[in-house]
């Protein structure tokens, strides 16, 4: 298998582990604040990365492209915070369907920063898929015409700017470096509001807020790992694939039952992501 096909493989299994985290982060929000929830996702990617920190400590937390972590920061932090706000305010498919536009934001970027070769047919699986979702997303429904839709497209292109970060960083910064960052500079900005927006969980709670922890926690390893293997604007068409887990844990957890809308824009995304699959594999 080419690096690229194994990256859409690692990709796949992130989306599926973060449509998981974001669909407890539903739950959740109802009775815990965004960034109170971000603060427990964040305390466990930093414990996740301290073994493999202190094997090499301190040259482990020394980098070279500070500027770049800054703004990888920045995009990571205004992705997470967005990514739980929009799903308290919005329907989980249609919270999930609005942050595909990060895979344009992605395409644009890499092209731009990395120099990355963007041709026709991977330029035309991203539109063909962006295609399913306006079918999923058709004109009138709410989700197009509520201003609480811009959430998820600005956590979208903050995404993007995160993964062109990474992508970047990724060549010459180990993972437990990356997260590392992650984990202690969003964590402190999430964990300076909780003077005034704390609630200290009962047992139901932390359950589900350490199992999101623990879940993307292993999003974050794996999605470093895609990103590392695989071009960025090719990973970055797997994010389509969210939109059918979203669509299944949407009707198991919140018993949302996808329409045909929904239905065959699905195949339409599943179609684009197969057919970039099978030309990077070929």
């Amino acid at each position: 298998m080419s690096t690229n096909s194994q990256a859409i493989l690692w990709a796949l299994l992130a989306a599926a582990l973060f449509s998981a985290v974001i669909a407890l982060a539903k739950v959740a929000v109802v009775d815990y604040h965004v960034l109170q929830i971000l603060l427990f996702r964040q305390v466990f990617v930093f414990m996740s990365s301290v073994p493999d920190i202190l094997k090499a400590f301190p040259q482990s937390l020394k980098t070279r492209q500070p500027g770049l972590h800054a703004l990888r920061l920045i995009g990571a932090f205004v992705a997470l915070s967005t990514g739980i706000w929009a799903v308290a305010v919005l329907p989980l498919t249609t919270a999930t369907t609005l942050t595909f536009a990060q895979v344009f934001f992605v395409a644009v970027l890499a092209a731009w920063f990395l120099k990355e070769p963007v041709g026709v047919h991977r330029l035309g699986a991203v539109l063909v898929g962006f295609i399913g979702v306006i079918v999923v997303m058709r004109p009138g429904v709410d989700g197009l015409i509520d201003l609480n839709s811009l959430i998820p497209v600005i956590g979208a292109f903050g995404a993007a700017v995160a993964v062109i970060a990474v992508r970047r960083l990724s060549q010459t910064e180990t993972t437990a470096t990356l997260l590392v960052y992650q984990s202690v500079f969003i964590g402190a900005a999430a964990a300076l509001p909780m003077f005034w927006y704390w609630k200290t969980p009962d047992l139901a709670g932390l359950a589900l807020l350490v199992s999101m922890g623990v879940l993307a926690t292993a999003g974050q390893w794996i999605g470093v790992r895609a990103l590392r293997l695989g071009e960025a604007s090719v990973v970055g068409n797997i994010e389509y694939s969210k939109l059918i887990y979203a669509a299944l844990l949407g009707w198991v957890i919140f018993e949302e039952v996808p329409d045909k809308y929904t239905i065959f824009g699905a195949a339409i995304i599943i179609s684009s992501s197969l057919y970039i699959y099978r030309r990077e594999a070929s």
